[in-house]
């Protein structure tokens, strides 16, 4: 007998310059506990994915030295509960401007760069710290 549900395939790891969630500049205030998040990972089959997570609670962000938010991934695994700094997010619960405005941006510069590709891809953009912290690459410290 097969289980009824089956994990999602291990994404390939492909990566990608981001040039632009770095530079973003998007306030604490913006997000509020409660807002449905994605912090934008890869593509899949000519969309972006990444994982869809609810905004828990405010939170310092060691790597960065800068207000964060505790989320909460609530299909669980080893890091249910991670802090990330707001940059890192784009509202899922609610269509606002600046969040559209940048995930259309994240298309443009990714979706062509792996069109035709069927395959989950990992941009390699995040890790997860020690301490339960998701980092950008471009935010990751030594030491941290």
């Amino acid at each position: 007998m097969s289980p009824s549900w089956t994990p999602p395939p291990t994404p390939a790891f492909a990566p990608t310059h981001d040039p632009l969630t770095p530079a973003r500049d998007i306030t604490h205030q913006h997000f509020q506990p409660g807002d449905q998040v994605v912090v934008i990972k890869g593509v899949a089959a000519g969309e972006l994915w990444g994982d869809a997570m609810r905004v828990v609670a405010p939170s310092w962000h060691t790597p960065t030295d800068e207000d964060g938010w505790r989320l909460r991934d609530a299909t669980g695994g080893a890091q249910t509960y991670v802090t990330a700094h707001p940059r890192y997010l784009v509202h899922l619960s609610r269509r606002c401007p600046d969040c559209l405005i940048h995930l259309r941006a994240v298309e443009d510069h990714l979706l062509p760069k792996h069109a035709g590709h069927d395959a989950l891809i990992d941009c390699g953009w995040y890790t997860t710290t020690a301490l339960n912290q998701l980092v950008h690459i471009t935010d990751a410290r030594s030491g941290r």
